[in-house]
């Protein structure tokens, strides 16, 4: 009885500092080994989360494959902000109708952009006439209707993050690449990724990051930082999914190699664990680190945790000598 009072005590320390991950200092202390433990658990557990959700848009995306690869490409394309209109735009403008107008890449951004309702934005550019213009026939070829802007959120953005460049360089890249989710499976390291990625937005986003605005002129290509989410949460993701899905083992294989040969993310989440000494060395390890603050540490669940665990039974080895 007294055992597990105590095992309680040491659960309620734990519980009370768990928003500031107070069990940094701990994995920090502990081997390589031990630690790669904690992180294949964790990691474990995100990929089959991920999983999870991947099935779940398969299954609203009528049993397709292409099309969701297509969703989670949109998904992943934009800031968490911006992931639900992407969504709701990859259901506006379903990948069949990407396909039939592949050939025609002005057709694509214009589709995209403007079943997005971002045109409304900027009435007066001439470059976005001419896609208000398109768009209008395309719309009433597919029978297209258009989001609202008011379903974006534009504010506090980097202007490499906006939507409406982002739709202009997947647009190039829908164009530019054939059996989409062939080239993704393919993928083996990050270079893979990037390069993959490569296509540049419209000619004329050299200049403009916003329509009507002018800026000095800069290739509008993906960028590395954002090339590593795209291995990290689309490509990776994909590719173990799939892999599930018809039982291949070698392209589960694959989705781990990606995450360990990709580096590490840097965000708000990951940023405190590195305060306490915590190092993770790939994106592998930095998902564990995902999983284990927002499965674990955010909801306060360190009875259940393998690091709150870990922890409980080491006292309590320490307390029984």
């Amino acid at each position: 009885m007294a055992r597990g009072t105590d095992t309680d005590k040491i659960y309620d320390r734990l519980r009370a500092g768990a928003s500031t991950t107070a069990c940094g200092a701990y994995i920090a202390s502990l081997d390589t080994l031990h630690r790669a433990e904690i992180y294949n658990t964790l990691g474990y557990e995100r990929l089959t989360r991920k999983n999870n959700d991947i099935r779940r848009f398969y299954e609203e995306c009528g049993n397709d494959w292409p099309q969701t690869t297509y969703l989670m490409l949109l998904r992943t394309i934009g800031t968490p902000e911006n992931k639900e209109p992407f969504t709701t735009l990859a259901h506006t403008v379903p990948y069949a109708a990407i396909l039939r107008e592949r050939l025609a890449p002005q057709n694509i951004e214009a589709m995209l952009i403007g079943a997005s309702g971002l045109l409304e934005l900027y009435p007066h550019d001439e470059y976005i006439l001419a896609l208000r213009r398109n768009f209008e026939y395309l719309a009433a070829k597919y029978g297209i209707i258009p989001m609202r802007a008011s379903a974006w959120h534009l504010t506090h953005i980097r202007p490499n993050n906006f939507p409406i460049l982002r739709l202009s360089q997947i647009a190039s890249f829908l164009a530019a690449t054939r059996e989409v989710m062939d080239r993704l499976f393919a993928c083996r390291s990050g270079r893979d990724v990037y390069e993959l990625f490569s296509a540049e937005a419209s000619p004329y986003w050299l200049k403009h990051y916003i329509p009507g605005k002018e800026s000095p002129a800069a290739t509008k290509r993906i960028g590395h930082m954002k090339c590593n989410l795209l291995a990290i949460n689309l490509v990776a993701q994909m590719q173990f999914a799939y892999g599930s899905y018809i039982d291949r083992e070698a392209l589960r294989t694959s989705a781990l190699a990606l995450l360990e040969n990709t580096d590490a993310e840097e965000n708000s989440i990951i940023r405190p664990w590195r305060q306490y000494g915590v190092k993770p060395l790939s994106a592998f390890d930095s998902q564990a680190l995902l999983q284990l603050s927002n499965e674990y540490c955010r909801r306060r669940r360190c009875e259940e945790c393998p690091v709150g665990r870990r922890i409980a039974q080491s006292a309590m080895q320490e307390a029984s000598h």
